[in-house]
């Protein structure tokens, strides 16, 4: 329970901006080469020097930097943790911390606002900003999540299955730790082309085919399992029906879609997340989502929580037989 007396500090606005702020300056980096004191500093930053000032006596109040002296600032262990590049504000960070500003329309319309702050729906901005695009590839992978090292556990095993297309799977890094893990198992890797690309530069492994295209087209037909992780809940219902067909559509009769993300139990508490506010999504309850795959011409036959902590949800076309 908050105390009363904590709200002010729930409200603090100005400490996570100036940690940003402090972020794209990369002003750990320049205390680092030496620029301790802060008209040095601000001019190796290239920013005011009494505004500066005031930012990293803010921080420092709050123990990120450290003032040895009047003027005279060092980095120390949190100062340290700034060098994430996802703080950025001119990257991929900006666009997300810009978007909580949209938050009181969001809830006003249940529709995203991003398009009123940087004049695109959001995968359109990305699509126009390739090195946003790419800080965002980098988020949902390894750089932004960890490495991923997936076990899912699906309802009839996996010696059966001998294909998988990852839908929407980014840069490939949870189809490649699959891989690893069940080799007798051919990987398809389903994105748009400016993300597949990056993939591919950043080399992919033998077993995967890249397949540059939106999951609002024809996928990949005739594999066994396909794949939606942190798909779903990008998007409202009318698109998730729409990617779930598409998935329905094009595996094999006996084969199945698992969908990590954008469901949770029915007793779980409603999130609230960047994605509902950058692309209008939404995490459906096992209930809500059950009747969407029927919309899409799927029976879900399996819903649990693994020994991960993932929640998975299996679904297949009615009349198909469980592996």
């Amino acid at each position: 329970m908050v105390e009363e007396d904590n709200v002010d500090q729930l409200l603090d606005l100005a400490t996570p901006w100036c940690l940003m702020v402090a972020a794209t300056l990369r002003l750990p980096d320049l205390i680092a080469a030496g620029h301790h004191d802060i008209a040095d500093l601000a001019a190796a930053a290239g920013c005011d020097r009494d505004a500066l000032h005031a930012v990293l006596d803010h921080l420092a109040g709050k123990g990120v930097f450290q003032q040895q002296a009047p003027g005279r600032f060092a980095a120390n262990r949190a100062a340290g943790r700034l060098n994430d590049r996802f703080l950025n504000l001119d990257g991929i960070g900006g666009r997300m911390a810009h978007t909580w500003g949209t938050l009181l329309d969001y809830v006003r319309t249940g529709q995203p606002a991003y398009e009123k702050v940087f004049g695109r729906p959001f995968w359109e901005d990305l699509a126009a900003h390739p090195d946003i695009g790419a800080d965002f590839d980098e988020l949902m992978g390894p750089a932004g999540h960890g490495t991923p090292d997936y076990d899912i556990e699906l309802a009839g095993g996996w010696d059966a299955i001998r294909a998988v297309v990852d839908v929407g799977g980014g840069t490939g890094a949870m189809l490649a730790s699959l891989l690893q893990r069940h080799p007798h198992v051919h990987g398809i890797l389903v994105d748009l082309p400016g993300t597949i690309a990056r993939a591919a530069e950043a080399g992919l492994a033998n077993d995967i085919t890249p397949r540059g295209q939106s999951f609002f087209g024809p996928l990949p037909p005739g594999a066994d399992l396909y794949l939606l992780k942190s798909v779903l809940n990008d998007w409202p219902d009318q698109q998730t029906v729409a990617i779930l067909r598409n998935c329905a559509q094009a595996v094999k009769p006996t084969g199945s879609i698992a969908i990590l993300g954008g469901v949770a139990p029915d007793d779980a508490p409603r999130s609230l997340g960047i994605d509902m506010l950058v692309a209008g999504g939404k995490t459906s309850t096992i209930t809500e989502f059950t009747e969407l795959a029927s919309q899409a011409g799927l029976d879900v036959i399996a819903a649990r929580t693994q020994a991960s902590g993932r929640y998975v949800v299996e679904c297949k076309a009615p009349g198909g037989q469980t592996r």
